[in-house]
C-alpha cells in the first residue's frame, strides 16, 4: 500500500508546495497532517521485556506505540528503560508494500542525534587541552573559516548553534523547493565533501545574527573537520573509536556504503505531500549529512549511549558541565516559558507533563528518531520511525490537524513520565521542530529552526 494522501491540483500544489517550503526554511510554521488522512496496513506491537518486576507500564507503552501507528505512522520501534529495567517494542510496518512488520532492534539513520556524538569527540579533546572552547574556530581552520567569521565564531558557538552560519542543506539541495522528488532521487548516490558543505553554509544566507540560536548543519561539518585538524584523524574514525567504542555500542556505526547492512526498515519521505506517494530513501549516500547526521544506530544503543554520557562515564565533570551549558532554543513570546535549551550537542526539553529531560532529536529523509533521558540517565526513551515530513498545510500555508504528531508527543511523555500525557491535540507548548525532524523542518510558530 502506498500513502493514500491526495495530491492536490497541479496549479495548486505548486503554490502550496512553495509556500510551505519557504516556512520551513524560515522555520516559522507548525507541521500538520489532514485529520482525515488513512493510515497504513495495521500490524500489531510486538514487545520483549528484560525483568521480573519494574515500574514501566508495558502495557501502556505497547498501547500508546500502537496509537503512534493507527494516527498515521508506517512504523515505529521503541527501547524505554527506567533503571535496569527496561521495554522493547515495535509497532506497525518496515515495508509498506510487502507488510513486513517492524522489528525493536532494527537499526535505523539516526540523523542529528549524531550531533551528540561529534560533540563529545571535541570535549574530549577541550579536556586534553587541544581545543579550547572560546577560542576562534580561525585559529583552527583559518582557511576553511576565513575573515571576520573566523576571528569572531568561537568552537562553542559552533556546538550550540549561536555562530551566525546558515545551513547548507538547501544550496546542497536547489531542487528541494520545485520538486523534492527530484532533489532527493538525484542526490541518492552523490558524494559530497565536507570542505563543499562548509563552502555552500559560509555562502547561503544565515536565519539569525551570530550570539542568536539558529540550527545549522554547517556548524558541525566545520566541527568534524576541526577534529581531523587536531587529532590527524579522518573524523568518523576518531568518533567511532573514542566515543562509540568507549560507549560499548555493538550496532552504531558510520556507514561505508550507501545502503545499511544489518536488518532495518524500508524509509519513507512525503516532503509535505509533495512527494506523493511517498518514496522509499533507505539506500543513500550519507556524505550530505557526516558528522551533522550521518550515524546508524539502534535504539537500544542509544539507551546505552545517553545513560553513560549522563552519568560521566564518557566526558569528564568539567566537560559535562559544559555541554549542560544551554541557551534558548527559541525566543519566547510574551508570558510563555522557554520550554527547549541547547547546550553544546545535546539539548534540554520541558515535556507537557511538566519533567525536564535531555537528548537529542534526528532527521534524514525517511527516518526520523528521539532519544530523551532524565537528567541521571535513569528513565530514558529511544523511539525511531520510518515516514518523514507527515505534516500537511492548507492552500494558505497554514498547519492542518497533526494526529500523527500529537501521538508522537503522548508516547514520548507517557515514556518519559510514566504517567499518560493530558493534553489538547496541537496545543503543545513544546518547540514543533522535534515533531518533524529532518534537513528542512517547521519550527515553532515564530520561534527557532
Amino acid at each position: 500500500m502506498r500513502n493514500s494522501h491526495p495530491s492536490p491540483r497541479p496549479d495548486r500544489r505548486k503554490a502550496r508546495l512553495a509556500a510551505v517550503t519557504s516556512a520551513a526554511l524560515l522555520s516559522l510554521a507548525v507541521g500538520a497532517l489532514p485529520a482525515g488522512a488513512a493510515a497504513p496496513p495495521s500490524a500489531s506491537v510486538s514487545a520483549s521485556a528484560v525483568s521480573t518486576t519494574s515500574d514501566l507500564d508495558r502495557k501502556a507503552l505497547r498501547a500508546s506505540l500502537e496509537a503512534f501507528h493507527q494516527a498515521g505512522m508506517y512504523g515505529a520501534y521503541s527501547s524505554v528503560r527506567d533503571g535496569s529495567e527496561r521495554w522493547q517494542g515495535a509497532a506497525g510496518v518496515a515495508d509498506i508494500d510487502t507488510g513486513r512488520p517492524m522489528r525493536p532492534d532494527y537499526e535505523h539513520r539516526i540523523g542529528s542525534i549524531t550531533k551528540t556524538f561529534t560533540s563529545v569527540a571535541v570535549l574530549q579533546q577541550v579536556a586534553k587541552g587541544r581545543i579550547d572552547l572560546d577560542a576562534p574556530i580561525g585559529d583552527y581552520l583559518p582557511d576553511l573559516v576565513p575573515g571576520e567569521r573566523g576571528r569572531k565564531v568561537t568552537v562553542r558557538m559552533l556546538l550550540n548553534h549561536t555562530s551566525g552560519i546558515a545551513d547548507y542543506i538547501l544550496p546542497a539541495f536547489p531542487k528541494l523547493v520545485k520538486d523534492p522528488g527530484q532533489a532527493l532521487d538525484e542526490g541518492q548516490f552523490r558524494k559530497l565533501a565536507p570542505e563543499e558543505l562548509v563552502r555552500l553554509g559560509l555562502a547561503a544566507k544565515p536565519l539569525a545574527p551570530r550570539g542568536k540560536y539558529s540550527y545549522a548543519n554547517t556548524n558541525y561539518i566545520i566541527a568534524g573537520l576541526l577534529l581531523k585538524k587536531v587529532t590527524g584523524q579522518d573524523p568518523e574514525s576518531y568518533i567511532t573509536e573514542n566515543v562509540i567504542h568507549k560507549a560499548g555500542l555493538r550496532h552504531t556505526y558510520f556507514p561505508r556504503s550507501a545502503g545499511i547492512p544489518g536488518p532495518h526498515a524500508k524509509m519513507y519521505e512525503s516532503f509535505y505531500g509533495a512527494i506523493a506517494p511517498a518514496r522509499d530513501y533507505s539506500v543513500y549516500d550519507m556524505s550530505w549529512a557526516g558528522t551533522a547526521g550521518a550515524i546508524v544506530s539502534t535504539m537500544n544503543d542509544l539507551n546505552d549511549f545517553y545513560r553513560r554520557l549522563l552519568s560521566g562515564k564518557l566526558l569528564g565533570a568539567a566537560e559535562l558541565r559544559e555541554m549542560k551549558t544551554t541557551v534558548p532554543a527559541y525566543e519566547p513570546t510574551a508570558g510563555h516559558e522557554v520550554v527547549m535549551r541547547y547546550g553544546l550537542g545535546l539539548f534540554t526539553l520541558k515535556m507537557p507533563s511538566g519533567g525536564w529531560y535531555w537528548g537529542h532529536d534526528g532527521g534524514v529523509f525517511g527516518a526520523g528518531t528521539w532519544a530523551m533521558s532524565t537528567e541521571d540517565g535513569r528513565r530514558q526513551v529511544a523511539i525511531g520511525y520510518n515516514l518523514m515530513k507527515y505534516e500537511r498545510f492548507g492552500d494558505d500555508g497554514k498547519p492542518l490537524p497533526n494526529p500523527i504528531g500529537d501521538a508522537l508527543l503522548g508516547y514520548m511523555d507517557q515514556a518519559l513520565s510514566g504517567t499518560p500525557a493530558k493534553r489538547v491535540p496541537g496545543a503543545s507548548p513544546m518547540p514543533q521542530r522535534l515533531l518533524t525532524p529532518g534537513p528542512l523542518r517547521p519550527g515553532p510558530a515564530g520561534a527557532g529552526r
